[in-house]
Order: structure tokens, then C-alpha cells, then sequence
């Protein structure tokens, strides 16, 4: 079963059909809404929005234990998830899509592990390389068949938000190597390895970062989100393909 976690701006899968929606309890407390069941290019795919299908929740405050739990709890293999950055590495132009091969975690004071309780014993997941390499193969594949441009691989660093960065903190990220930046990859990412779920980050360049190119004194927020749609489009795009053909 195939998961699509949808991030700013994706309260919806475009082409999504026969919906149903499921609330799923969790011990992790409640998920950020419900899970949308439906069919995508006539394939069963679950949808969750990461930030409410209202998008009323901030990055820091997402339940991300809840959330990866509740998909695997309906038996989720692969997981899709979409997400906002913006673009450090000059070839990341806003509308863009990227498929980051590696991140850096800069959030704090996140519940970011299953194993954290008395009763269990202590488990060091192999994080190394922490984007399945597999699924990400397959979209790019997809992207090719469907002639949409999807830039293969990049260091996503994940800031804790909801404010934007500064220009001097993402001169720091520059150094660091860091290519774009983002608010919610962790701890999704990692959970998801915790559970044994497959798991890449399909992100859709929405500006360039704070004091870079068009950003130099302040990020447009219209732009942002003009960009954004577009990116969204090219996405349902490539991810009806990617269905299709798995």
C-alpha cells in the first residue's frame, strides 16, 4: 500500500477517486486528520495531510509519531511524501521538484523516536542513508516517462519553523552543505525508517532562501505560493505516472 503525506499547500490529492475517510486512534495521540482512502490511476493510496486538511498545524507541532504510526497501523509499505523548501543550490529555481538524497536535522524538542519508553529496550536504527533508494529510483523514472523535471538528489535540511530562516543562518546551511531547506522531513523520515517503511521526500522548490537571488532582502510570499501551485501541478502529474506504472 502506497501512502502520499501531503505538506503546504497539498490539503488534497489531485485525481484522488471513491474516497473514504478513517480515524485511526493511536497511543501516540490523535494524527493530523484523517486517512483519505481512495484510488489513483485505478490504484488503492492512502492520503494524510501532514499539516490538517485545514492546514492549521505548524511544523513543530505536527504528531508525527501519530501520523507514521496510523499508516502503518493500514499495512503501509511505501510512503510519498510531498513538502515546501526553498532553494539553496543555484539550480533549485522556485516550481522546480527535487528529490533529496540525504538530510541534516536542525529541529528540536520533537517526539522523533518510537523507542523512548521504560519498557523498551534501547534500538539504533541505521539511518546512513535515510531516503529509501529504491522508491526514489522509481519516481525517477516515472518523472522521465512522464517528462516532468525532477532534479535527483540534494541535502534537505530540516529547520524548526514556523519562521522563515534568516539570510546569515542560511549562509551557515550553504557551509554545512546543505542545498535547500525545509520544516518538516524530520522526524518523519526517521520514524518512517523506525517502522520499516519505505520512504523519499518529493519536494517542490516554493522560493529561493532567505538572501539568495530573488531573495536577497526578503522572501515574496505571493511568489512562494504562485510557485508552489505550480509545482503541485507538475507533482500530481508525476505521481499519477509513478501509480500507474507500480
Amino acid at each position: 500500500m502506497l501512502a502520499i503525506i501531503g505538506g503546504t499547500g497539498a490539503t488534497r490529492l489531485a485525481g484522488l477517486k471513491d474516497v473514504r475517510r478513517l480515524i485511526v486512534r493511536t497511543p501516540y495521540g490523535e494524527p493530523s486528520g484523517p486517512l483519505v482512502f481512495g484510488e489513483l490511476a485505478g490504484k488503492p493510496v492512502i492520503f494524510l495531510a501532514r499539516h490538517g486538511y485545514g492546514h492549521t498545524i505548524p511544523p513543530h507541532r505536527i504528531n508525527y509519531r501519530a501520523n507514521i504510526w496510523a499508516l502503518a497501523s493500514q499495512k503501509v509499505e511505501n510512503i510519498i511524501a510531498l513538502a515546501s523548501v526553498g532553494g539553496i543550490k543555484p539550480g533549485l529555481k522556485p516550481g522546480l521538484l527535487v528529490l533529496p538524497d540525504q538530510l541534516i536535522d536542525n529541529t528540536w524538542g520533537r517526539q522523533h523516536t518510537y523507542f523512548d519508553g521504560n519498557d523498551q529496550a534501547i534500538t539504533h536504527v541505521d539511518f546512513t542513508e535515510p531516503y529509501t533508494e529504491s522508491l526514489r529510483q522509481a519516481l525517477l523514472a516515472a518523472a522521465s516517462q512522464a517528462r516532468v523535471p525532477l532534479i535527483d538528489g540534494g541535502v534537505y535540511v530540516c529547520m524548526q519553523g514556523p519562521r522563515l530562516e534568516t539570510a546569515a543562518e542560511i549562509r551557515k546551511i550553504k557551509r554545512d552543505g546543505g542545498d535547500m531547506v525545509g520544516m518538516t522531513a524530520m522526524p518523519e523520515a526517521a520514524l518512517a525508517r523506525e517502522r520499516a517503511i519505505a520512504y523519499v521526500t518529493l519536494a517542490v522548490v516554493a522560493n529561493r532562501a532567505a538572501g539568495v537571488a530573488g531573495s536577497i532582502e526578503s522572501v515574496n510570499q505571493l511568489d512562494a505560493a504562485q510557485a508552489l501551485l505550480q509545482g503541485l501541478g507538475s507533482a500530481a502529474t508525476l505521481l499519477e505516472i509513478y501509480v500507474s506504472k507500480s
